[in-house]
């Protein structure tokens, strides 16, 4: 018995994915509880590595935190989706002095790490006389890397459609610009959104590289709080919690990116569903109209015998 995509597995194949699967469950236990168990053995649940984050202030200074990161994160994001879709459209520039420079850019800006961005423009820019703040170091380097990468994403979104739909926008009498536009990009973006989505995710851990620039983020709180003799040096637990937040920062981006594909999924199915019902509507007209037609006509034929 086989379906579409694959020969459904028989009894021996069965029986070996679930060894297999009982096998890498133990490994995966085995591996948390012996990290558990380490952190334990070295005393990092005690209440004293705990006890920073029962002080007010604390807590206070990690929300500024957080919101610092995603005071980073949202302005490279959207300056990441702009910059990733303008290198996109030159890309597919028709003409060779538009495209090769392009192409040259963004792989520069793919081939350099986020990192060396950052230390170009914060100890770098210095000492040719000017002074870039860190915030404005991470979200520039962000806003360079990650939208490089988005470029490359939409392109080959936009390549991958049939070539029929670039000439039907033709042949509607559309220009480039409005066949990019109109027909290409929309659908480009609804078949990359979830690779559109990770490489944003991507860009919300990148913030995290701030702290070496003395950017006042997640991490860098964490390492601050961490260093705090008087508190126990809470590294570890310190980590762990900034962890968390980014873990479910992460999240939560996730969860509105599938809310948007869904909705995008189901606008794009509704205009299908109209553009497939309107000729439908369009031809039941024309035959009322000739129908009508007909009929005057046998009404003057009937009166003149």
């Amino acid at each position: 018995m086989s379906s579409v995509l694959y020969d459904v597995p028989g009894p021996r194949a069965v029986i070996r994915n679930r060894i297999l699967g009982a096998i890498t469950i133990v490994v995966v236990l085995a591996v948390v509880g012996f990290f558990v168990w380490r952190l334990a053995a070295t005393g990092q649940f005690t209440a004293q590595k705990w006890s920073a984050f029962t002080y007010t202030n604390v807590w206070l200074q990690v929300g500024q935190a957080l919101l610092r990161t995603l005071g980073a994160f949202a302005v490279a994001a959207v300056g990441a989706l702009v910059l990733g879709f303008v290198l996109a459209i030159g890309r597919l520039s028709d003409h060779a002095w538009i495209r090769i420079p392009v192409g040259a850019v963004v792989e520069v800006l793919r081939a350099v790490p986020v990192l060396i961005f950052m230390f170009l423009l914060y100890y770098g820019l210095p000492v040719l006389g000017i002074r870039m703040e860190p915030y404005w170091a991470v979200v520039i380097a962000l806003i360079a890397y990650n939208g490089s990468v988005l470029a490359e994403v939409i392109r080959a979104g936009v390549e991958s459609l049939p070539r029929g739909q670039r000439e039907a926008g033709y042949a509607l009498g559309l220009r480039k610009a409005g066949v990019m536009r109109l027909i290409l990009l929309p659908q480009a973006i609804r078949a990359m959104m979830p690779v559109i989505i990770a490489q944003l995710v991507v860009t919300l851990k990148d913030t995290a590289l701030g702290f070496i620039i003395t950017y006042p983020e997640l991490l860098f709180y964490a390492r601050f709080i961490g260093s705090q003799a008087t508190l126990g040096s809470p590294i570890v637990p310190a980590t762990i919690l900034m962890g968390a937040i980014y873990i479910a920062l992460c999240l939560l981006l996730s969860m509105v990116a599938t809310v948007v594909e869904r909705r995008l999924r189901r606008s794009a199915k509704t205009a299908r569903v109209a553009e497939a019902n309107q000729p439908t509507q369009e031809v039941t007209d024309t035959e009322l109209i000739v129908a009508q037609r007909g009929a005057g006509r046998h009404d003057a034929g009937g009166g003149t015998l």
